[in-house]
């Protein structure tokens, strides 16, 4: 899929530089934490520490801009945002549904996107335990019974968390962090998902579809790139 930018208001969602220096989005990991195909992302060392080249931060989020817009041309396209470190949390799940997306941010299960067919029927039976959870013959249960079918809602609620209404697999991923999220990377390219991706300096950037080189470890910056991520699909919804 081509990710060559076009003249669109979507562009416009780009912050600049300064915006970016703010959000702490070019400070990068200490040196001998580096992949080494990170290095050309890299403008120097400053006390040990890798500093972004923003300019490539801000290419990668043009790019990323330009993707989802492709991607969400598709009917009923869905992009899973994933971020299950603790700073990034909160974050990925106030965008994803902004954005009306899914999401992950507890834990990534194994198989999620190449054992699919396990996720679906985990979100049939918590539907289907939900809706006789309504019907009024249920009221011949035992109040153990009922604890007991309550207790496994609660536990397909939170394992499911908010893939609860997806019907099929992610037209594409967004990771707030490759490197921790490198295994449902390697999930998505193995079943021929992109995927698009923040790339610290720690991260090998080879594995992601569109990458974003960028800070994600800091709050501000998470916040920034994954904003952008999720106005630029809101704005390519709305130009269908």
């Amino acid at each position: 899929m081509s990710t060559k930018l076009q003249d669109s208001p979507v562009q416009s969602l780009v912050p600049d530089v300064v915006a970016m220096l703010e959000a702490g989005v070019h400070f990068g990991h200490e040196k001998s934490k580096r992949n080494p195909r990170m290095e050309k992302f890299i403008y120097m060392h400053r006390n040990k520490v890798a500093i972004i080249d923003l300019n490539f931060t801000r290419d990668g989020l043009q790019k990323a801009v330009a993707f989802v817009n492709e991607i969400m041309k598709k009917p009923n396209a869905e992009i899973l945002f994933v971020g299950t470190k603790r700073q990034a949390r909160s974050i990925v799940k106030k965008y994803a549904e902004e954005a009306g997306m899914p999401y992950v941010t507890r834990r990534w299960l194994g198989g999620t996107l190449t054992n699919f067919t396990t996720i679906l029927k985990s979100i049939e039976k918590l539907q289907e335990l939900k809706r006789t959870g309504e019907d009024k013959s249920l009221i011949r249960l035992t109040k153990k019974e009922r604890a007991v079918r309550q207790k496994e809602i609660e536990r397909l609620e939170s394992v499911l968390e908010g893939m609860k209404n997806v019907r099929s697999l992610p037209a594409a991923i967004f990771v707030a962090g490759a490197h921790d999220e490198r295994i449902a990377v390697a999930e998505a390219l193995r079943v021929g998902i992109p995927v698009i991706g923040i790339t610290d300096t720690n991260a090998d950037p080879a594995t992601v579809t569109v990458p974003i080189p960028a800070n994600d470890d800091a709050i501000r910056s998470l916040e920034l790139i994954t904003s952008v991520i999720s106005k630029a699909i809101v704005s390519a919804r709305a130009s269908k």
